[in-house]
């Protein structure tokens, strides 16, 4: 049985700094052959942001909050399926949009950190 969200887990997530977060994230692709430059496109094409948006919040400029807030996600993104941390994304309630949108970057991460082909991370409507 997967687990549920609730506000708690929302508000924890939505205030914890990306800047502390994203390290972790680069080593994890790292160890695998991959750069910040695969990474940080991955998150730009999810976000809409640019590369200077994007460093700001990597120098710890906001929390997780502001950076989906600030964010226009990809138009595919709704492509975006699968289990991350035990959480079927397309399962998580619109009310916790702000934890969906952030498993679906992990998704993204994964497999890039998996070697997954950048045109297939990043997602093509059929």
């Amino acid at each position: 049985m997967m687990p549920e969200v609730t506000a708690k887990k929302n508000d924890q997530v939505a205030n914890m700094n990306f800047g502390s977060i994203y390290p972790h994230y680069l080593n994890r692709i790292e160890k695998h052959g991959r750069t910040k430059a695969e990474l940080d496109k991955v998150i730009t094409w999810l976000t809409n942001y640019d590369q200077k948006t994007l460093e700001s919040y990597i120098a710890g400029k906001g929390s997780f909050g502001d950076f989906f807030k600030g964010a226009t996600l990809h138009e595919n993104a709704h492509l975006i399926k699968g289990v991350v941390c035990g959480y079927r994304i397309e399962d998580i309630a619109e009310e916790f949009a702000l934890y969906r949108d952030c498993r679906r970057m992990e998704k993204l991460i994964d497999e890039l950190a998996k070697g997954r082909k950048m045109e297939k991370i990043l997602r093509v409507a059929p």
